[in-house]
């Protein structure tokens, strides 16, 4: 994420008032991504540092071109004054090997939020921006995203401990079998089962179906800004452009004047550096529409964990469901009455009533049955009780990650808009001057 410090508001002005270079900006996102306060980033410090464009067969034996990226790790030690850093380890790894880590986490640690990846393919896109996943600029975005993607890993208290998370960042292909050994691939099937099931919970819990209801709402509220946001890009970028037809009109104006000829081209010059500007102004737009996307995307996440709150509470229910159910058929033995309709009542009305012997096995074999069905209540309680616990303590963490980071994204964005102003402003006295001299 790129953030600036909020600070009071004449810092804010101070910091409107200068230029905000791409390469500033860039640091921006290295330096104040996460916060690095877990022992695996107080140990090692993790970059995405390159990518790079391959071409080889894939699994059917077709020749494909796709993106690679380079993993680099170090010890996090201060390194003397005058000394020489260590040599960070080094791997590659492409967006897919990305993509198995992330549902990894998600099937091992179902009550978390686990933070999204950047986007495959380029979404809400001005017309002037490649929606092509080998753009060079589009790569570059990700890149930076993806390393995002780990150091949010890293500096999450649980996800950071995790052993293939290590192996990821530090085995280039013994990972994936470490991954496979631990049944993820059940584990896999099992989740695409439960989001896929259609259940109704009885008595869900309000926490969560609250939350649910603010996840969908805010992936409305995100998708509908970065449209509006990319129709603005649209616009902007034609107003800037049409600028440029002002350099040409002053350079060719300035050709038949004599004395004012100087002044003319001057000014022409400071519309054509004007309209050029438009290109990285809008590229670097992109990082803060990619900061929007991430949280777009941790809506998804956010819903995970709200539908496995869903699957267990419907599991307890069923389990005490189930219970009820075996001690009313207990009752009835003993009683001798049934108080509803069932296959086995009309059966003994047909053909008479059981003997002592086989009501009293049915009465063990019911009672033992009980006593499982009473376990699995238990622990189904206790699982639902302990997911609720841990899930709810990860969404406060989330709460208070997702307001710091919006609010500085958003001040970062307005701050970008004011400097992107006052250049406008500025272009336009310089031109001024230049009719002065006319």
């Amino acid at each position: 994420m790129i953030m600036a410090d909020s600070g009071s508001s004449e810092e804010v002005a101070a910091i409107g008032s200068a230029d905000i270079s791409p390469t500033e900006s860039e640091n921006n996102i290295i330096n104040t991504m996460v916060e690095r306060g877990t022992a695996l980033l107080r140990k090692m410090e993790i970059n995405v540092a390159e990518a790079e464009k391959r071409t080889g067969k894939n699994t059917v034996n077709m020749q494909e071109t796709y993106t690679v990226y380079l993993i680099e790790i170090r010890p996090a030690e201060a390194v003397p004054e005058g000394g020489v850093p260590a040599t960070p380890d080094t791997l590659w790894r492409r967006y897919s090997e990305f993509e198995l880590l992330r549902t990894y986490l998600l099937v091992t640690y179902p009550y978390i939020i686990v933070p999204p990846l950047p986007e495959k393919r380029a979404e809400f896109v001005w017309h002037k921006l490649s929606a092509d996943n080998l753009d060079p600029d589009f790569v570059e975005r990700r890149r930076v995203g993806l390393e995002n993607f780990l150091l949010r890993v890293a500096s999450h208290s649980v996800l950071s401990s995790d052993e293939i998370f290590f192996l990821f960042l530090t085995e280039e292909k013994g990972w994936r079998d470490a991954v496979l050994e631990t049944g993820f691939q059940e584990k896999v099937d099992s989740r695409l089962k439960s989001l896929s099931a259609m259940f109704r919970v009885k008595n869900p819990d309000k926490r969560f179906t609250a939350l649910k209801q603010y996840s969908d709402e805010m992936h409305a509220v995100i998708s509908q800004l970065l449209r509006v946001r990319a129709r603005v890009a649209d616009r902007l970028y034609g107003v800037y452009k049409v600028h440029g037809n002002y350099g040409r009109v002053f350079s060719e104006w300035s050709a038949i004047e004599r004395e004012m000829g100087d002044g003319l081209q001057s000014a022409g010059h400071h519309m054509d550096t004007y309209a050029s500007s438009i290109d990285d102004i809008l590229e670097e737009e992109e990082h803060y529409a990619d900061q929007l996307k991430e949280y777009l995307f941790y809506t998804d996440a956010v819903r995970s964990v709200c539908k496995k709150n869903e699957l267990i509470q419907y599991e307890l229910e069923m389990a005490a469901q189930d219970l009820a159910h075996k001690k009313q058929q207990k009752e009835e033995l003993e009683t001798g009455t049934v108080r509803i309709f069932s296959l086995k009542g009309m059966t003994s009305k047909l053909f008479g009533q059981e003997s002592q012997e086989q009501r009293e096995s049915r009465l063990a074999a019911l009672e033992l049955s009980i006593q499982e069905e009473e376990e699995t209540l238990k622990e189904k309680n206790t699982e639902c009780q302990e997911f609720v616990r841990t899930a709810w303590g990860d969404i406060e963490r989330f709460k208070e990650q997702k307001n710091r980071d919006l609010r500085e994204a958003l001040i970062s964005f307005a701050i970008m808009q004011i400097s992107i102003c006052k250049k406008g402003i500025q272009v336009w006295s310089n031109a001024k001057e230049c009719f002065n001299k006319l």
